[in-house]
């Protein structure tokens, strides 16, 4: 199927688009690195995009794989909040012109963030941007996908207890850093050093992020099966996790 979308892309004329669970990236994963290096435009969306797979246990459970897309060199790797997100990344895909890219949805539904209370326009478009801000934050939450609802609760819980907290919203890490490095000092300022990422994938590669007092709430083993909801918990990726985290990173 890639490999085909990649023939008609290459033809020309025609937008190629294919999609599959995300786990099964991994039979695409010569095609989709061709498709990089050739600079073919063409589209997938790869959903089921964590452990919120549920039942279906840990062979169709992605782990790894974000950051294993993230590292192929000119691939938008794009990992939406919510749907009004899903829309904006599927339009920044289809219109690019040399590179392909990854949309990466959930099985799960997710909440619709009202743009009233959150930053309108989602600013997806510059990969990164400020979720919710604070005025001398004390710590930086960033998040992608599925778990940015994640930070934006932990944010309430220390909230009550008395810390400035901001969040930012990672959604590709590929257009944050074709940003101006103004810019992106405005989103990560370099000032904060407690920092908290939480993504249900392996910590590999948020490194550069977190810096040497960060912390990361996320993946270190292969899945399981469960319940969703269960699976989340079990694993420790939930709210309290991250002001588990947060706390500790403050008072490091």
């Amino acid at each position: 199927m890639c490999a085909i979308n990649n023939g008609i892309a290459q033809h020309g004329g025609l937008h190629s688009f294919d999609a599959t669970f995300f786990v099964f990236a991994d039979y695409e994963r010569p095609a989709l690195r061709l498709r990089a290096l050739q600079g073919l435009p063409s589209v997938s969306e790869l959903t089921h995009d964590s452990i919120y797979v549920g039942e279906d246990g840990p062979t169709h459970q992605p782990i790894e794989h974000i950051m294993s897309y993230r590292a192929i060199p000119n691939l938008l790797v794009l990992r939406p909040a919510d749907a009004n997100e899903a829309v904006v990344a599927s339009k920044i895909a289809f219109e690019q012109k040399d590179r392909p890219s990854l949309v990466l949805l959930t099985r799960q539904g997710l909440p619709v963030f009202d743009r009233g209370v959150y930053p309108k326009p989602c600013n997806l478009e510059k990969g990164g941007y400020i979720m919710s801000d604070a005025e001398n934050p004390d710590i930086m939450i960033f998040a992608t996908g599925s778990e940015v609802w994640v930070a934006l609760d932990a944010k309430d819980m220390l909230s009550d207890k008395g810390y400035s907290v901001k969040v930012v919203n990672l959604g590709c890490w590929e257009l944050f850093e074709e940003q101006d490095s103004a810019y992106r000092e405005s989103v990560l300022p370099s000032s904060v050093t407690a920092r908290v990422a939480v993504e249900a994938g392996i910590q590999q590669g948020w490194d550069r992020y977190l810096g040497g007092k960060g912390l990361f709430v996320g993946m270190n083993s292969f899945g399981a099966s469960g319940k969703a909801e269960e699976l989340y918990a079990h694993f420790g990726i939930t709210v309290q996790a991250v002001v588990d985290a947060a706390q500790k990173a403050i008072n490091t």
